[in-house]
């Protein structure tokens, strides 16, 4: 029997410990809130409980917010281990931001984790937002001030009436956002910035690659390009361009590898390379009308006016079907080499055989035969 009860009571015990607890309503009416926003590929998101201006049982709290409610500075909150407590910045328990890589917030350095987020208010100059290392506590009881990641000041604005406490973002960047508290008539921002955003591009496509991702050719051209644009890791983006071409399995010789991989060699400041590979490029069997067409406007972006009139030449020659855009590259060939008989010539020549679609744009084409014969 006394075995019997053992047995019993050792698995009253278990049951109670690896029991889950049921969903009731949270501690004063204080929902649970989460929002997201991703600086390029690094996601931020901050987890926090939302009181409102009005107290549960419908007092109105307007004015009685901020050093009241919310008291200014450090405080003994008569509970826990801290005696210098900040605000939860919320309710409940600890307030999170978590970051998925490196960051500055609001200037400082915080590696990627999970932090609690606090903050200290103050009656008439900057607030402080604290990042502790410590995430999991109760509210603010048991902040100690050795636990803390990063500090960071936030100079606080009127805003419009606010009834719950919500976090969010805004001046949203490329490589930065600002985060922002807002409650009752006060807003307090801080800006979240990835100063590296370009590299952690990087080392993001280079584990894509290594993956599914990795098993077309275009997305190692889309990798390369990325890199030739921003002109980094441009060694490794060469090997990514010549895979795009000729890698086994997944690689496709056509105008668009190539021509990846002559804005690669641009990029490394290889221009006569680049200008042999666009050479193949243009002719390539997968090169159409429209493909060189843009080649050839870019060069005259370029200044480089000469190379435009000879790609616009091998255009119409590869493609004499075409008598619309091959006629106004040459037309503007011509005008940027500064002929422009021959560039009137060939502006008639586009007009007379304008297609449907490009009929809209008449007056466009007209204009610009109308400089040249003006010799403007």
């Amino acid at each position: 029997m006394k075995q019997l009860f053992t047995i019993i009571l050792v698995g009253l015990i278990s049951t109670t410990l690896f029991a889950q607890s049921v969903t009731l309503p949270t501690s004063g009416g204080n929902q649970k809130a989460e929002v997201s926003q991703w600086i390029g590929p690094v996601k931020v998101t901050i987890n926090y409980s939302s009181p409102k201006v009005h107290a549960p049982d419908g007092t109105d709290r307007k004015g009685h917010i901020w050093g009241e409610l919310v008291p200014y500075g450090l405080n003994n909150l008569g509970f826990g281990t801290s005696t210098a407590a900040p605000w939860r910045a919320g309710a409940n328990e600890n307030t999170t931001i978590t970051f998925s890589h490196d960051v500055k917030f609001g200037g400082k350095d915080v590696k990627a984790g999970t932090y609690g987020l606090h903050l200290i208010v103050e009656k008439d100059a900057p607030w402080t937002y604290i990042l502790s290392n410590n995430s999991s506590s109760w509210g603010s009881f048991f902040y100690d001030e050795k636990e803390d990641a990063a500090r960071a000041q936030s100079t606080p604005t009127e805003s419009d009436y606010n009834e719950y406490l919500t976090f969010g973002f805004e001046d949203r960047q490329p490589n930065s956002a600002v985060a922002y508290l807002k409650w009752e008539n006060k807003k307090a921002p801080i800006t979240i910035e990835v100063p590296n955003i370009n590299e952690v591009y990087v080392a993001s496509l280079r584990n894509e690659l290594r993956g599914s991702s990795g098993f077309t050719f275009q997305n190692y051209a889309a990798a390369a390009n990325f890199c030739a644009t921003n002109k980094i890791n441009l060694e490794e983006a060469l090997s990514w361009a010549d895979a795009a071409i000729s890698g086994a399995f997944v690689g496709q010789e056509n105008f668009f590898t190539l021509q990846t991989k002559a804005n690669v060699l641009n990029a490394m400041g290889k221009d006569s390379e680049a200008e042999s590979v666009m050479i193949k490029a243009i002719n390539h069997p997968t090169a159409n009308v429209g493909q060189i067409h843009t080649y050839g406007r870019s060069l005259i972006t370029a200044g480089k006016n000469d190379k435009a009139l000879e790609v616009f030449k091998i255009n119409q020659k590869l493609h004499p079907e075409d008598k619309f855009t091959t006629n106004v590259g040459l037309a503007r060939g011509y005008t940027a080499v500064g002929d422009k008989k021959n560039a009137a010539k060939h502006w008639e020549l586009a007009i007379k055989n304008i297609p449907e679609n490009q009929k809209p744009f008449l007056n466009v084409y007209q204009d610009e035969l109308k400089k040249v014969k003006e010799g403007k």
